[in-house]
């Protein structure tokens, strides 16, 4: 992360993320593109323009408590300032065509790159913001994708053979004790709501080596585990009749088997996957089930830092960026890999694919804001919202997108691209590693 200190790295990573989050809307037709309103996506125009909207305003239009240059897009910002539109005002925006948007992009990209050419250190912040802001967005553009049921982009390269499941422990026993938890100011990229670093004490607890699969998570369903309310919290068990789960919602069964969807195509449940597209409530029936539960936001982390060197390590195996393919990282193999796979990149204490492959649910609520009125002072100004009323589940681990080069440990996501909404529809690939109680 600290890399992106670099402006020639900076720049790098600009393009590459530029160059990706387009590539994720192009192959589709001008119909798939009018998707419906759905709480949970965003118009594919409005969201390609909000992306650069957020990166003209922050890395060129910004003049501290001045009063902002004048953008690229007239009008841009009641149209794509999150904060200002509401979301269901973002389908009815007739002036955002394919050919606007796209000349819009490539004009605030230019000037972005022109004003990182004459950036200071201190003003870089905004460059590394826009940049994971972009990613996010990416992934977000891959869940629409896969909630719409509609193909799947063009993998960024050629993806390299799917790995084998390899040996692993059962569960991995920490100690306890007192760490400290969450980030620091310094060379590294920093998000507001991740400050500041405190102090965090966690009991004895075990950690399961990898994520469940599908196969285990097959047994929950296939024991009636979804019409079984004392599995369910009261929240869960009223989620699950109003929505009418009995799987999955990427699950169905037919001809005597389970299929799974990919994007806009059936394929058949791989049993050694990493069971993905589950909310909060069925990972917490499935642990209930199971004998097992969730792992807090801190026993989580304590176990992704045990035996690191804080000043060193930025990974849970150290410091240094594995070989591609060790770490499903990058969309190397453009797809998940089994729960068991890549020994490589096992933590210290031999828990695998902290990073990489799928998110993972933990236990921990908390309610949050966009960005946290209070937090950095870099961020604060127009920008800053009230914080949300609502609870939001907390997610760990990273999706199999992200860029390992540009991974630290201290962010939840542990890497570039990272976002996380609990909601059934969404196409996150959200997993769920147990402890024991």
């Amino acid at each position: 992360m600290r890399e992106l200190n670099d402006p020639t790295v900076l720049r790098a990573a600009l393009i590459d993320a530029r160059s990706r989050m387009l590539a994720l809307y192009d192959h589709l037709a001008p119909a798939q593109l009018q998707v419906p309103h759905l709480k949970t996506v965003n118009p594919p125009l409005w969201e390609r323009a909000h992306v650069g909207w957020f990166q003209e305003y922050w890395c060129v239009r910004r003049r501290g408590s001045g009063e902002p240059l004048r953008s690229r897009l007239p009008d841009s910002d009641p149209m794509l300032n999150s904060a200002i539109i509401p979301h269901a005002e973002r389908w009815n925006l007739p002036r955002l065509t394919r050919e606007s948007v796209s000349d819009y992009l490539h004009r605030e990209f230019d000037d972005a790159l022109q004003a990182l050419e004459r950036s200071t250190p201190g003003s870089r912040y905004f460059f590394a913001l826009s940049l994971f802001h972009e990613d996010m967005h990416a992934e977000a553009m891959l869940m629409t994708l896969q909630t719409l049921a509609l193909p799947a982009p063009p993998a960024p390269q050629e993806p390299i053979p799917r790995p084998d499941p390899a040996p692993a422990a059962g569960d991995v026993a920490f100690e306890g004790g007192e760490f400290e938890m969450g980030s620091r100011e310094g060379p590294d990229f920093v998000f507001d709501n991740e400050l500041h670093a405190h102090r965090v004490r966690v009991a004895p607890f075990a950690l399961a080596a990898v994520a469940v699969t599908n196969a285990e998570y097959l047994a929950f369903v296939e024991a009636d585990g979804y019409a079984r309310e004392a599995l369910w919290s009261p929240q869960g068990w009223r989620w699950r009749a109003e929505a009418g789960a009995t799987a999955p919602c990427y699950w169905r069964r037919g001809a005597g088997r389970w299929l799974a969807r990919r994007f806009d195509r059936w394929e058949p449940l791989r049993a050694e996957d990493p069971v993905m597209h589950v909310n909060a409530h069925e990972a917490e029936a499935y642990c209930r089930f199971a004998g097992r539960r969730l792992p807090s936001e801190a026993e989580w982390e304590f176990a992704a830092r045990a035996d690191l060197d804080p000043a060193l390590d930025r990974f849970p195996w150290g410091a240094g960026v594995l070989a591609q393919g060790a770490v499903n990282l990058d969309a190397v193999y453009a797809a998940p890999v089994p729960a068991a796979a890549l020994p490589g990149c096992d933590s210290r204490r031999g828990v695998r694919q902290m990073l990489g492959n799928v998110w993972e649910w933990t236990h921990a609520v908390r309610a949050v804001s966009r960005i946290r009125a209070g937090s950095l002072p870099r961020v604060l100004g127009t920008m800053v919202q009230q914080p949300s009323r609502a609870a939001r589940r907390l997610l760990r681990h990273a999706g199999a997108t992200g860029a390992q080069s540009l991974a630290q440990l201290l962010h939840p996501g542990a890497q570039r691209r990272l976002r996380g909404i609990s909601n059934r529809r969404i196409a996150l690939t959200k997993g769920r590693r147990t402890c024991w109680y």
